[in-house]
């Protein structure tokens, strides 16, 4: 038995004793004792724990306590079996007799350690991705239904009542958290951990709503910020205020969310509610760069693609944020803003077409914040509508005349003339003036055939904006004047349509266009409008008289050639107010007492000839209102023609009509059979120019030129063959072919006399 184990065994024995009855001699065995009695106790537990768990440490600790021992009983028997041998080492190896017991200690020590630290194994297993997944997203579930708490209607008239008395950052933190978790049921976002959770429509509704209305003046209270005096265009950044650092973490993750909710909404009543709060948060926009951009971007799709309201909110913040930062934004939001407006400009219709205006007016207005940033933006993209042109003049090919003849082209030219209006006078965009012309007329005279009419009076019409907001002399007339030449107003239209052609939202005209009247009644109705209006910008220029002239001449002319009273009417009252613009004009030149030479007086004058006002000005006024009003209801009157039902003509087969002619072709036997084989002809070249919308290969235009002239001398010459063919009998007649014509004769007699008598 051990040591420790006898003085338990005696102590149990014993009674127990005080510690104050025990004499020094009892009390220094007792403690010696005592703590031999724990060092056992210690020892016991820590084998018995061994021999529960592995039995292989037991062994192991029976083997440290031998092997010294062992050794050591060697050595010393060595010395009484072999005394030559031990001799040998005590003089040659006095280590391996000396030998201590530490040395053997620290080698199962460090046996021991090896043993107690984890060995990586030579294969390592590979754990199921699936199963880790399940995992995580269980104690993520457990989380949030552990920290997560549901917002209710209470808690959110508490914040309300919190922010009115003093708003504190802590209550600004819940908000903000509160608002987060709004957002993130927005996006489907369900793995971002947020401590409130949402679940009830209403309840996300009046969070929006609350956060809408009062977080931007909670903010300002917060931070102590001072409210903008009246007129004063400067900002108040909140980064001046103190608070600023401690609760910029905050107002980072509200403001994200504000993005993120532009973002995810469809309904325009709530994006319009949402861009005007963001419009009041631009401050704080400006102090966070990262959620600036992000806000930019999203302001940016808005503006291009919204309705009406959400496109003008947009636009304001989008100014307002490029105005108070201009260095940093300004560049690639015109960048942005430039590309967005191409995509969206692709397709032209009655409906779109005022949103391109409105993109167009707006984007030159950014333009205008810094005009060294516009010219180098005006001078690429103008450089790159040259460079289409060069192409499309050089191959002739469908592809290049595709890439200039298009609404996206037609509308950049449009949109750089707006700009260099808008900027006007600006002596570094002013070089630019003459590239642009260069490149507009270029486009007009590309293919001037009459099918792209409508994008020659696209083209004069930009010209015009720009001639008249630049006080430069650009010549328009010219390419106006060429249709009045070329086309024949006085050939009859092969069709009538019900709707009019409007001008304004195409570019090229079908052939079956070409043949109605309502072609014909439309482009007389733009020139009408072209010509006044560029005379209007001209009306005041004391060279107006000469500038005239070729144009009164033309003028002249058409209305000795037309014979429609219309087309007359129309032309002849322009006519006369050009005259007596030019009368006018002259009569205030001959007061005159300065002569051509003399720049500023001429300016002078034509100042004040502006100011009073000339004949065609004053017209020009009045006729734009009413031109306006005539548009309007032409647009209304072509929605109440789309809702009525108007009944099909169902017309008859060509086949079915020949078979018809057959029966009956030796009775009719004249040109009015070319005349239907013609028109035959005609509806089914029709029918394929309608579906194919295209451009066509164009490189030999002066042969298709030459094949649409001879095709309308073919038929003008056919509208004459029938006038002259009337009079003409047939040679043979049968006896009772004879007897129905005379018995037809005596009927139409009859009626006459009966008719005669009355």
């Amino acid at each position: 038995m051990r040591p420790c184990a006898r003085f338990l065994s005696s102590m149990a024995g014993k009674n127990k004793r005080k510690l104050e009855d025990l004499s020094v001699d009892e009390f220094m065995l007792s403690g010696f004792d005592s703590h031999e009695e724990d060092a056992c106790e210690d020892e016991e537990s820590t084998q018995q724990k061994g021999k529960m768990k592995k039995p292989a440490p037991q062994k192991t600790s029976d083997k440290k306590q031998g092997k010294a021992s062992e050794h050591k009983d060697q050595l010393s028997a060595l010395k009484s079996n072999d005394p030559d041998f031990y001799e040998f080492l005590q003089q040659n190896d006095q280590k391996l007799l000396n030998f201590d017991d530490s040395d053997s200690l620290e080698d199962e020590d460090e046996d021991e350690e090896e043993r107690m630290y984890h060995r990586l194994p030579s294969q390592l297993e590979e754990a199921d991705d699936d199963e880790e997944e399940e995992e995580e997203s269980e104690k993520k579930d457990a989380k949030k239904s552990k920290e997560a708490t549901k917002v209710t209607e209470a808690m959110i008239e508490n914040w309300r009542a919190g922010l009115t008395k003093e708003p504190t950052a802590k209550l600004i933190r819940d908000i903000t958290q509160a608002f987060k978790a709004a957002v993130a049921t927005t996006k489907g976002d369900s793995e971002e951990l947020c401590r409130y959770t949402i679940s009830d429509s209403a309840v996300f509704n009046s969070l929006v709503l609350f956060c809408i209305k009062d977080m931007h003046a909670a903010l300002s209270k917060m931070l102590k910020l001072k409210a903008p005096e009246q007129g004063q265009k400067k900002l108040i950044l909140p980064s001046s205020s103190p608070r600023w650092q401690k609760n910029q973490i905050d107002i980072k993750m509200y403001v994200a969310g504000v993005v993120q909710l532009l973002s995810s909404l469809t309904q325009a009543t709530v994006i319009a509610a949402v861009l005007r709060h963001a419009n009041q948060m631009v401050p704080y926009y400006l102090c966070l760069p990262k959620q600036c951009r992000h806000l930019l971007k999203s302001l940016i799709k808005h503006w291009s693609t919204g309705e009406e309201t959400v496109r003008v909110l947009a636009f304001l913040a989008l100014n307002k944020i490029c105005r108070h930062k201009q260095e940093i934004y300004l560049n690639s939001v015109l960048k942005q803003m430039y590309i967005a407006y191409v995509k969206n400009c692709k397709f032209t219709s009655p409906n779109t077409l005022p949103m391109i205006n409105f993109m167009q007016r707006t984007l030159a207005e950014m333009y205008s914040l810094d005009t060294q940033v516009s010219y180098q933006h005006a001078f690429i993209y103008i450089r790159q509508l040259a460079i289409h042109l060069r192409n499309a003049i050089n191959l002739k090919k469908k592809e290049t005349y595709q890439s200039v003849y298009n609404w996206q082209y037609v509308h950049c030219l449009y949109l750089w003339c707006r700009v260099l209006s808008t900027i006007y006078p600006s002596e570094v965009l002013e070089p630019l003036l003459y590239p642009l012309c260069q490149v507009i007329i270029g486009c007009i005279k590309l293919v001037p055939i009459s099918r792209y009419y409508p994008l020659r009076l696209h083209c004069v019409r930009a010209i015009t904006l720009l001639s008249a907001n630049t006080k430069t002399y650009v010549p328009a007339l010219p390419f106006l004047l060429e249709i009045l030449q070329r086309e024949d107003f006085n050939k009859k239209p092969g069709r009538m349509s019900i709707k009019p052609i409007n001008f304004a939202v195409i570019l090229k005209l079908s052939k079956t266009n070409l043949q109605e009247k309502a072609y014909k009644d439309g482009l007389v109705e733009q020139l009408y409008d072209l010509i006044l209006e560029y005379f209007h910008t001209q009306a005041c220029s004391i060279g107006f008289p000469e500038l005239a002239l070729p144009t009164i001449v033309q003028l002249k002319a058409f209305l000795k050639e037309c014979k429609v009273a219309n087309y007359c009417k129309q032309m002849r009252q322009l006519l006369e107010k050009i005259q007596e613009n030019c009368s006018y004009i002259t009569g205030r030149r001959q007061k005159a007492a300065f002569g051509v030479a003399d720049v500023t007086a001429v300016a002078a004058w034509e100042k004040q000839v502006a100011v009073e006002g000339t004949p065609l000005t004053k017209y020009y006024s009045q006729w734009k209102k009413l031109r306006e009003k005539e548009i309007q209801l032409e647009i209304s009157g072509k929605e109440r023609m789309e809702d009525l039902n108007l009944p099909e003509i169902k017309r008859k087969k060509a086949e079915e009509k020949k078979a018809n002619k057959k029966e009956f072709k030796g009775l009719f036997e004249s040109d009015s059979d070319d005349d239907d084989d013609d028109l035959f002809k005609s509806k089914e070249e029709q029918g394929g120019s309608d579906e194919d919308e295209g451009l066509e290969d164009l490189s030999d235009l002066s042969d298709e030129e030459d094949v649409d002239d001879s095709e309308e001398d073919d038929s003008d010459g056919d509208q004459k063959k029938p006038s002259s063919s009337k009079g003409k009998t047939p040679k043979k007649m049968l006896s009772t072919e004879l007897k129905v014509v005379a018995e037809g004769d005596e009927d139409m007699v009859e009626d006459l006399e009966l008719s005669d008598q009355d």
